[in-house]
């Protein structure tokens, strides 16, 4: 993984460098190339860098990927450093603001707790700029997801700032915020962790058992925490058993309200099959995936745009003729356009069929990053083959031999 964004990062140098000064290109690319994959001889390599030519064109570029690979090994004075350049710069680079106040918040003293939640508030104010402005305002439910993410991760880390500057009551009201939001196990602990401040003993118990419950990283630890809060007012533990049954439950509760909230914004929201997917046609019809089970379904994933996907279509047509008259091969065409308002014009100028439907997210679950893509169901529903892009004299029999072979299976 490491190995994966070492070289990501070098290769966002490229573009980067073609403005630089030939010597200063040729230095930089000289010390990437010994760095190697070493996160740490990368982050020396730029340093060095930077401190031979402090006046770079590329500056910026390079002190936001030493926060990145700062990020990878989990130097936080690294990441604090470089990040807090890129913020003098860009004060609403979410990432980057992220980084800084959760490594601020690793470090346990008060000047450093007030950065933190200096930069956790407007880690949080940008995002919130991000949320729609009313309900004609569309959002994608993955956004929507990310966006509460980050929202309760920004507000653990102002409950945590809190906790150190002797902030108690803040804390836990930004702490039962941060795990309203989204309830992961650190934000429960924080929670439990301000509650005891307070001295609330039975509701930081409450906090453990949410923080034992959805989290597995220190499961030991919060139980153990939950036993002492608990004996802080009762003399046995029973009853503990049924604080983590209500954790369960509150938590469920919590994933079935998720649920329900993503699939107002997108039907297809949190499903993790095709089969699972109900697509949507340019005339408005439904699909739901599932009814196709027991074929072979070939998922054809175009755009208006797509030069080649004009080129290809026939070549469908054609390899769709050989299976004329079987119930058991359907041809579905997807459509991947941003603007949907585009397709049915396209369709009558081609004369096109209007038997298209939109992907509806299918191409996220089923990671099609490039059109043309053609994907094959088996009858069960599962991939059992891609072909991305396609070679013209060759395409109809390739997909007609897959097909095949699937029906064989």
């Amino acid at each position: 993984m490491k190995s994966i964004l070492l070289s990501a990062i070098a290769a966002s140098f490229v573009f980067a460098q073609t403005q630089l000064p030939e010597q200063e290109q040729n230095d930089l690319n000289n010390a990437l190339a010994e760095a190697g994959q070493s996160s740490h001889e990368f982050i020396h390599a730029l340093e060095r860098h930077l401190k031979r030519y402090p006046e770079s064109k590329s500056r910026w570029e390079m002190e936001r990927a030493l926060v990145k690979a700062a990020r990878d090994i989990n130097d936080d004075a690294r990441i604090i450093k470089w990040g807090e350049a890129v913020l003098a710069r860009e004060s609403e680079d979410i990432q980057t603001l992220e980084a800084v106040a959760r490594a601020l918040g690793r470090i346990n003293d008060k000047s450093s707790a007030e950065k933190a939640l200096a930069r956790a508030v407007k880690w949080e104010q940008v995002l919130k700029s991000i949320e729609p402005k009313g309900p004609q305002e569309k959002i994608r439910w993955q956004t929507r997801m990310d966006l509460d993410m980050g929202l309760s991760r920004s507000l653990n880390v102002q409950a945590i700032a809190l906790i150190r500057l002797g902030r108690a009551a803040e804390a836990e009201g930004k702490a039962e915020k941060a795990f309203a939001t989204y309830p992961f196990d650190d934000n429960a602990r924080t929670l439990a962790i301000a509650r005891a401040a307070l001295e609330k003993w039975d509701s930081a118990a409450a906090a453990y058992a949410d923080s034992f419950v959805a989290g597995e990283g220190k499961r030991a630890e919060d139980l153990e925490a939950m036993r002492l809060a608990w004996k802080k007012n009762h003399a046995e533990e029973k009853g503990l058993g049924d604080f983590l049954l209500a954790a369960h439950d509150r938590l469920n509760r919590w994933n079935e309200g998720k649920i329900t909230r993503l699939r107002e914004i997108d039907p297809n929201a949190v499903k993790v099959k095709p089969v699972e997917y109900v697509l949507t046609g340019v005339n408005g019809e439904k699909l739901p995936v599932a009814s196709l089970q027991g074929k072979v379904v070939v998922l054809d994933f175009w755009a208006t745009w797509c030069g080649p996907c004009r080129t290809q279509h026939p070549l469908y047509e054609q390899a769709k003729e050989r299976f004329k008259g079987r119930d058991d091969v359907v041809f579905v065409y997807l459509n991947t356009d941003e603007d949907k308002s585009l397709v049915k014009p396209f369709l009558q100028n081609n004369k096109w069929s209007q038997n298209v439907y939109f992907e509806d997210g299918l191409s996220r679950l089923l990671t099609v990053s490039s059109i043309p893509t053609t994907v094959i169901l088996n009858k069960r529903g599962e991939i059992a083959s891609r072909m991305n892009g396609f070679i013209p004299e060759k395409f109809v029999d390739m997909l007609s031999e897959r097909v095949q072979r699937i029906l064989s299976e």
